[in-house]
């Protein structure tokens, strides 16, 4: 796992020297390879895909414009999610919007449609927890889950310390775990 990660940030790297020379073929390849993974956080961070997609368009503009800024050996992964990031809080300050619960079209692989309307109600009741997280433990909670970084990176991307990063993690799972404790018990009995 350590060699396929420490080859994908070399070619990272390679590829992000080839966009600050200007070769537009690298910058497509940038976009390639991260905006599915940019597009499904500010997703989940909006509730909105239309937001969603205007972030992510944003956070590649302002990346592709500022190119000269990124400096060699740093992590390019954590500095996208850190413009992606700072684009969500000035878009959230900018409109105070109501939330909207996100839709889950997630596929089950179930037996039954008694067992797979049961999943389907429990991933609905999980993205719906999910969605009520404070910002902060929510943005932290899906850098750790869906994009398996570290608490170094996560850290990175939200600007603050790792413990910091760490704990917003904890206090997410924590939070989960009070909502979806008693329907796991019902589960049970």
């Amino acid at each position: 796992m350590q060699t396929v990660r420490l080859v994908a940030r070399l070619d990272e790297h390679d590829l992000m020297q080839r966009a600050q020379q200007g070769e537009r073929p690298a910058c497509a390849e940038l976009v390639e390879q991260y905006w599915d993974r940019l597009y499904r956080w500010l997703y989940h961070l909006s509730h909105d895909r239309h937001a969603a997609e205007d972030l992510t368009q944003e956070t590649f503009l302002k990346a592709f414009g500022n190119l000269k800024s990124f400096k060699a050996g740093t992590n390019l992964q954590a500095w996208l999610f850190r413009i992606a990031h700072n684009s969500f809080l000035n878009q959230r300050r900018a409109s105070r919007k109501v939330r909207q619960a996100f839709p889950v079209d997630l596929p089950t692989e179930t037996e039954g449609p008694v067992e797979e309307a049961m999943s389907r109600e429990a991933m609905q009741l999980l993205a719906r927890a999910v969605g009520r997280l404070p910002t902060d433990f929510r943005a932290a909670f899906l850098l750790r889950v869906e994009e398996n970084m570290s608490f170094r990176e996560m850290a990175e991307v939200l600007e603050t310390t790792e413990e910091t990063a760490r704990w917003r993690v904890f206090k997410a799972r924590q939070k989960l775990m009070e909502v979806l404790a008693p329907q796991l018990d019902q589960g049970k009995s």
